[in-house]
Order: structure tokens, then sequence, then C-alpha cells
């Protein structure tokens, strides 16, 4: 039986989905539907039980999970903005924290979400050498929430044998409609260009960058799931460790916009705006992941390129009546 929590969410739920068309039905979703819309991820994923998140360990749920053989753990809070940090303690740190504990205990191969985040503006560069974990800088609460369950696994004496924590970098794909600000680009500038014709995008503040030329590492949701399904073969199990999950090309916003113009069949129309101040401080103008440690474990592993992601995304999802996996 699979676990996978946050299993309603963006990643997610694109996970169970893949699962589901590589056999796997035993699956148990783990997540806090509430009021959002996200519960709509989950029409047409086979799964074998459903536990709020909130439920997992009050013991009701014993003898389920206690059959568990692969833990996928997605579930936390994914704001970039959320200033709460008891609130992220909670839900990103003291959660992963139980989870691992109890993979450890049951010696269950567990894969959690860490984040790019954790690299803060990037001055110590993207190396995912675990001697190097330590010194990040992650420039909000989010980022630093992560970058605390990072330090705390590899100081753990108890682990399971056979485990992965993925610094995601700027995933973007189908299922995310629910993220409201949190959505990519290329969800924001489609509904742009849908009903104004136009995006908008924000001014560079720093010389060295151009309006629009800021780069990100943007990685396919498709090619996250594939490389973390990929990681939890048994056969990788002695690979264990933080990795990085991106495509190792940073590219620019405008990239990723006149891509996604391309995809609509419509002529690029594009707005600079000021950045807010709010969030000045703590922009990443640049990231790209060192990817030397996840090539090695996945060698062969080939990553889908920006163009054909963006196009799969908007003509085969954005563009029909139901966008979801």
């Amino acid at each position: 039986m699979i676990l996978i929590t946050g299993g309603a969410g963006f990643i997610g739920s694109v996970l169970a989905k893949q699962l589901n068309l590589l056999g796997h039905n035993d699956l148990v979703i783990v997540d806090k539907l509430e009021d959002s819309i996200k519960w709509k991820n989950l029409r047409g994923i086979k799964y074998s039980d459903y536990i709020h998140a909130d439920e997992l360990f009050n013991g009701d749920y014993d003898d389920l999970i206690g059959e568990t053989d692969l833990i996928f753990h997605m579930g936390a809070c994914s704001s970039t903005t959320e200033k709460n940090m008891d609130f992220l303690m909670k839900n990103n740190v003291a959660y992963t924290q139980a989870l691992w504990r109890f993979a450890a205990t049951k010696n269950i191969p567990f894969i959690y979400a860490s984040s790019a985040a954790t690299y803060g503006d990037g001055e110590q560069g993207y190396s995912d050498e675990h001697e190097k974990i330590e010194g990040l800088m992650p420039l909000n609460p989010y980022g630093y929430s992560k970058q605390l369950v990072d330090e705390w696994v590899l100081k753990e004496a108890t682990a399971p044998e056979h485990w992965f924590g993925l610094k995601f970098f700027n995933v973007f794909g189908p299922n995310e409609y629910h993220k409201e600000d949190m959505r990519s680009l290329v969800h924001k500038s489609f509904e742009q260009i849908k009903s104004v014709g136009s995006v908008k995008l924000f001014k560079s503040h720093k010389a060295e960058y151009k309006d629009g030329e800021q780069l990100r590492d943007f990685i396919y949701v498709k090619d996250v799931v594939r490389a973390m399904i990929e990681l939890a073969d048994p056969d990788k199990a002695g690979l264990s460790g933080i990795y990085n999950l991106g495509t190792g090309k940073a590219r620019s916003f405008l990239d990723l916009t006149n891509a996604t113009y391309k995809a609509m069949g419509v002529n690029p129309k594009i707005e600079f705006i000021d950045m807010p101040e709010s969030i000045r401080s703590q922009y990443q103008y640049y990231t790209q992941a060192d990817t030397k440690k996840l090539l090695s474990a996945l060698p062969g592993f080939e990553f889908t390129s920006l163009e054909a992601s963006v196009t799969d995304y908007v003509q085969n999802y954005l563009m029909k009546a139901n966008p979801h996996c």
C-alpha cells in the first residue's frame, strides 16, 4: 500500500494518477479538503482510502497505515508568502518529523518534499551536497520550515533504509489551478491572455537583470513525478539522501511567457510592472539546480524541454474543458 500525503494537491494528485497508470490502485490519500476545490483533482483517481491529515495519527488508522509499503510526503503549506511561523512549524516541520519517525520505526521507504526556497538568494550556490545544507539561508518562513526539516533528518540517528528529501525547483503543470497566488506563471499567463490579451511581469530591480529576464529552473510536474517514482525503486535505497529536483537549466520568465503565447497561437503582448515592496527583499532572481547527484542516481533521465512542457500543459489541459490529469 502506498500512502500519499497532500494526495489531493498539485504534485500529489499527479503522482497518484501516474501510479494508477502503472497499476497501483492501493493508494491511501491523506489531505485536508475542507472547502477548497482541490477535491476535483481526485476525480478519476483510484484509491482505497482517504484520511484527513489531522487524523492520521489519532489511532483510528493504525491498522491501515501499518500496511504501508511506501510513503510520499507531499502534504504541507506550500505558500512562500505565509508569515505565520507557528503554523509552518506545526504543518511543515512537526508533521514531517512525525511521519519520518513512523517510517523509520517501520523501515518504510520515505520520500518527502523539500524546496529550492531553502537556497535563499543563491549566494551559497545550489549544491545539494549534505555538508553544505546547514549553511543555507532561506529568505522566507516557508523556505526556513523546509530547511529545518532537511537539517533535522540529516542529524537523526534513526532513519528508513530508503529515503529521499527532494528540493523541488519551480514546478508547473496540470492540477495546480487551486493554488491561487502560488500558481505557476504559465497558469497565470494563460488566464491573463484569455481575459485581457496581455501578460504582466515584474520589472527587474537589479541592474544585472533586464525586465523579464529573471531566471528560474522551471520543471514540469510530469518530470517531477517520473523522477520520484524512479527514486522509489528498491534498487535506489543505497543512494538515499537530499537531492535537488530541477532541470539544471535556468530559463527566463520571458521564455516561459512567450512559450505560453505560442502554445495558445497568440502574438505576445507583455507589460512590465513594479514588484511590490513587500516581496522585493525575498525575491529570487536566479535559481538553477545542481543536478549532478540526481543524474548520477537516475542515469539516462531526460527532462522535457520548457517549450514542449508548456505546449503540453496549455494545449492538452488548460485549453480543455476538463483541465485535470
